[in-house]
């Protein structure tokens, strides 16, 4: 596995990993068309490539794609399920089913963090729905701890300037 910047170019695949975010549990709730269609949905990937985007793209040997960790500033009048403040990026996470069980997670949300350290962010805020254990404990591991409630989704945030991410692994 090989981790990249996630690219302008890389719009497809992020609105296919917002679905496989969504779908977590295996029922499918959305469609890629509903990505693109739905405003909440859209307003994660939409014009990627913005100012204040930074993400990782993880490639197997192949250079086919395993999956992604982004973040992006939203505003108050169009704020995500994890929204914080205008000034907090929102992480999103997903992973295809090839990159399962390979660590392509943790590696991604590692490697995002670091990204989002270096463009001088002070916090990261995502949401996680209540049974998303695994997903849960991979935050709650790297110090995001729960602000908030939206619907039946935990808010959790990560001050950065306090916490650190494991060490040993890949760079981007």
């Amino acid at each position: 596995m090989l981790l990249r910047p996630a690219l302008p170019t890389d719009v497809d695949l992020l609105t296919d990993l917002v679905v496989e975010a969504v779908n977590w549990t295996g029922e499918q709730r959305v469609t890629v068309a509903d990505v693109r269609t739905d405003d909440h949905l859209a307003r994660y990937v939409e014009g990627w490539g913005r100012p204040g985007d930074v993400g990782v793209v993880a490639v197997g040997d192949a250079g086919e794609p395993l999956g992604a960790a982004w973040v992006r500033l939203l505003t108050a009048d169009r704020a995500g399920w994890g929204f914080v403040a205008e000034d907090v990026p929102e992480l999103s996470l997903g992973v295809l089913a090839p990159g399962r069980g390979l660590g392509a997670g943790s590696a991604l949300l590692d490697a995002c963090l670091d990204a989002v350290r270096a463009q001088g962010s002070r916090a990261v805020s995502l949401s996680v729905e209540d049974g998303n254990d695994l997903a849960r404990g991979m935050y709650e591991r790297r110090g995001f701890v729960v602000v908030g409630r939206e619907g039946g989704s935990d808010v959790l945030l990560l001050d950065l300037a306090t916490s650190t991410t494991p060490a040993g692994r890949q760079k981007v």
